[in-house]
C-alpha cells in the first residue's frame, strides 16, 4: 500500500511546455516579473542574473530557473549573451494537490536558481529540436517537441541532482558577495556578511571558501585592490584619497595590502603610465595598436586562431586555451590588461606573471573603452585623433555607398554547427552600429523585426527562408565549427542574395570584435563588396 501511494504521488506532476524562444542581449536587460515558470539556457556569451538582491553568473552550458512572481533581470557582459527561453507550467493531478510529497518534489527535483545544463551538446540538440517543433501544425511533430522537453528536463534534473543540497548555501554566499560589491569602501566585518547571508559565522566562512576558494575578507580585499588599480591608472587622485575611497583607513595599510596583492607598491603601479611598458592585452590588442602601442605577445586560440587582421606578424603568440602561462612569462610582460570576459579564459591566473589591470566595463561603447585604455598608458591625447580618423573614413564610405547601394537591403549572418545567428541593426552587437548607423546601410525588414532591442537573434530555417535581403555578409564561427554544409542546401541556394551572387564572406575575428581597427576593417570590406 505504501509503495502504491508513493507511486501515485510521483505521477501527480507534469511539466507542460508553453513556449520556447531565443534571445540575445548586449547589456543590461529589463527587470520583469515572470508570470510562468521560466527556464533560460545559455548558448553563447557571458552574463549574470539579478534576483532577490543576488547575482548569479551565466555562461555557455548554464541555465537559470525562475519561479512565477519572481522579479529578476538578465544582464550580458561585454561580448553579449544568447540563450533559449522556455516557459512552462506544472500541472498537478489527484485530490491531494498540496501534499508534502509534491512540495518536496518541486523543491528538490526542479528547484529555482542556477542550473548546470551538461552535457551541453546533448541539451543543445534537444533545444534545437524543441525550437523547430514550436510552430508545427502537425500534431505528431508538436507532440514530439513536448516529449523532447521532458527529456531536456530529465537531463537537467540528473545533472543537478548532486548539487541540490548546497544550492541554498551557495545562493547565500552570492548574496553576501553582492553586498561586498556595493559596500567595499565601508567597514565590513565577517559577522555582517554572515548576517547578510543568513547563516552562522563559522558555516559562512567555511562555505564561502568552498565556493570562491578564498575566505571572505580576502575576497573583499580583492575588490578593494581592483578598484584601487583603476583609480591609480585612470585618475590623478592622491594616494591618501585613493586609500580612503576604496575602504582603507590609512595610506600605510593600503600600501602594504596593495603590494601583497599586486606585487608592486601603488606608486610603482602608477608608473605604468610610462612609454615603453611591456604589456599583454588578450582581446584588447585592437585598442593598443590604435594607440600606437605594440603588445609583447598576442593572444591566439587553438580553434579560433589569432586576429590576423591586426597584422601582428612579428609579435609572438600565446594560446590562451592551454592555460600554459609559463609560455607567457618568456616575454616578461610588466602589465596584463584584461577585459570583462577574463574569467572565461582563467586569465586571472596570469597574476603570477605580472600585475593585472581590469578595464572598466563599457559594454559596446568602443570609444569609452579606447579612452580607458589610453588613460592607462597616458595617451589620452591620441584618442580624439583616432576617433576623428574613423569618423572621417565612415563618412566618406557612407557617401560612396549612398550612390552605389541606394535602397538595397543588408543583413549579416554568423554561421556555425549550432545554427545561424542574425545580427541586429541598432547600436548593438558587433556590426549594427557600423553597417546601419555609421554607413547608413538599409537593414532588411526581417532584421528590424527579429532583432528589435537585441544585438543578435538565432534564426530558424523558416525565418532564414524569409531573409530576402539584397546583400548578405556572412562569417563562420571557427570555435563552434562546421556550418558550411548550409551553403549546399536548397534553402540557402534559394535566397535572392545567393542567386544574385551578392553574398560576401568576411573574416570572423575582424567582424566579431568591437575595436576601432575592427570597425575600420568592416568599412573596408563593405566598400570592397558594394562600393
Amino acid at each position: 500500500m505504501a509503495k502504491d501511494l508513493q507511486d501515485s504521488n510521483r505521477r501527480k506532476l507534469f511539466y507542460s511546455l508553453i513556449n520556447i524562444e531565443t534571445q540575445s542581449l548586449s547589456g543590461s536587460g529589463q527587470s520583469e516579473v515572470f508570470q510562468d515558470h521560466t527556464l533560460i539556457i545559455v548558448s553563447e556569451g557571458l552574463g549574470f542574473v539579478e534576483a532577490e538582491m543576488r547575482q548569479f553568473p551565466l555562461e555557455k552550458g548554464t541555465g537559470f530557473l525562475f519561479e512565477p512572481g519572481l522579479l529578476s533581470k538578465i544582464n550580458a557582459e561585454e561580448r553579449g549573451l544568447s540563450f533559449y527561453r522556455l516557459t512552462f507550467e506544472i500541472i498537478e493531478t489527484g485530490e491531494d494537490r498540496q501534499s508534502e510529497m509534491e512540495r518536496r518534489t518541486k523543491e528538490d527535483i526542479l528547484r529555482s536558481g542556477l542550473l548546470s545544463c551538461k552535457p551541453f551538446s546533448q541539451c543543445k540538440l534537444l533545444l534545437e529540436a524543441i525550437y523547430h517543433s514550436r510552430k508545427s501544425t502537425d500534431e505528431i511533430e508538436w507532440f514530439a517537441g513536448h516529449t523532447r522537453f521532458q527529456e531536456l528536463l530529465l537531463l537537467i534534473m540528473r545533472a543537478n541532482s548532486s548539487v541540490v543540497q548546497i544550492t541554498g548555501d551557495h545562493e547565500a554566499i552570492q548574496r553576501s558577495i553582492h553586498y561586498m560589491e556595493e559596500h567595499y569602501n565601508q567597514a565590513v566585518t565577517v559577522d555582517q556578511l554572515a548576517e547578510v547571508a543568513g547563516i552562522t559565522r563559522a558555516r559562512y566562512t567555511q562555505t564561502f571558501k568552498e565556493v570562491t576558494g578564498r575566505v571572505p575578507l580576502e575576497h573583499l580585499n580583492g575588490l578593494r585592490i581592483e578598484r584601487a588599480q583603476q583609480h591609480l591608472l585612470l585618475t590623478n587622485d592622491r594616494m591618501h584619497d585613493i586609500a580612503l575611497s576604496v575602504g582603507y583607513s590609512n595610506e600605510y595599510y593600503f600600501n602594504r595590502r596593495f603590494k601583497r596583492s599586486v606585487g608592486v607598491t601603488p606608486g610603482q603601479y602608477r608608473s605604468f603610465h610610462q612609454d615603453g611598458l611591456r604589456v599583454f592585452a588578450p582581446f584588447l590588442e585592437d585598442y593598443l595598436l590604435a594607440l600606437d602601442i605594440t603588445p609583447v605577445a598576442q593572444y591566439s586560440h587553438a580553434e579560433w586562431g589569432k586576429q590576423e587582421y591586426l597584422a601582428l606578424h612579428n609579435v609572438p603568440e600565446v594560446d590562451i586555451s592551454t592555460r600554459n602561462w609559463q609560455e607567457l612569462s618568456r616575454y616578461t610582460p610588466e602589465l596584463i590588461l584584461l577585459d570583462n570576459g577574463f574569467h572565461r579564459w582563467h586569465l586571472e591566473e596570469c597574476s603570477r606573471i605580472a600585475p593585472l589591470f581590469k578595464l572598466p566595463v563599457h559594454q559596446e561603447d568602443w570609444r569609452a573603452t579606447l579612452y580607458s585604455a589610453a588613460a592607462v598608458f597616458g595617451r589620452t591625447e591620441r584618442v580624439q585623433e583616432v576617433i576623428g580618423n574613423y569618423e572621417h573614413q565612415a563618412q566618406q564610405a557612407k557617401q560612396l555607398l549612398t550612390r552605389s547601394v541606394h535602397s538595397q537591403t543588408i543583413a549579416c549572418l554568423r554561421i556555425s554547427v549550432y545554427g545561424i545567428t542574425l545580427y541586429g541593426c541598432e547600436h548593438l552587437g558587433y556590426t549594427g552600429s557600423v553597417l546601419h548607423h555609421d554607413l547608413g546601410l538599409q537593414p532588411h525588414s526581417l532584421v528590424r523585426k527579429l532583432t528589435r532591442g537585441k544585438n543578435r537573434m538565432n534564426l530558424t530555417k523558416e525565418e532564414l527562408a524569409n531573409l530576402t535581403a539584397d546583400h548578405l555578409f556572412i562569417t563562420f564561427d571557427r570555435l563552434e565549427g562546421g556550418g558550411r554544409e548550409l551553403l549546399d542546401t536548397q534553402l540557402w541556394r534559394s535566397l535572392p542574395a545567393v542567386r544574385n551572387g551578392c553574398v560576401y564572406e568576411v573574416d570572423f575575428m575582424a567582424w566579431m570584435n568591437y575595436g576601432v581597427l575592427s570597425h575600420q576593417r568592416k568599412i573596408e570590406d563593405v566598400l570592397r563588396a558594394l562600393g
